[in-house]
């Protein structure tokens, strides 16, 4: 994967402009609504352990 870097100007950003329009509770409702459709319908997030055995030294 290649990183890209792309500079615009403010006036050139209308996606900027737009969210900067929105009020906190509708950017967080986006923010919940693309968390959904990537992790799933669950309210939780999953959580995950691994045993790690030390050797004895």
């Amino acid at each position: 994967m290649i990183k890209v870097i792309k500079r615009v100007s403010k006036k050139q950003n209308t996606d900027l402009a737009f969210w900067l329009k929105q009020t906190p509770e509708e950017r967080l409702s986006c923010v919940e609504l693309l968390r959904r459709q990537y992790n799933g319908n669950s309210s939780r997030l999953q959580r995950s352990a691994k045993l790690i055995q030390r050797t004895k030294s």
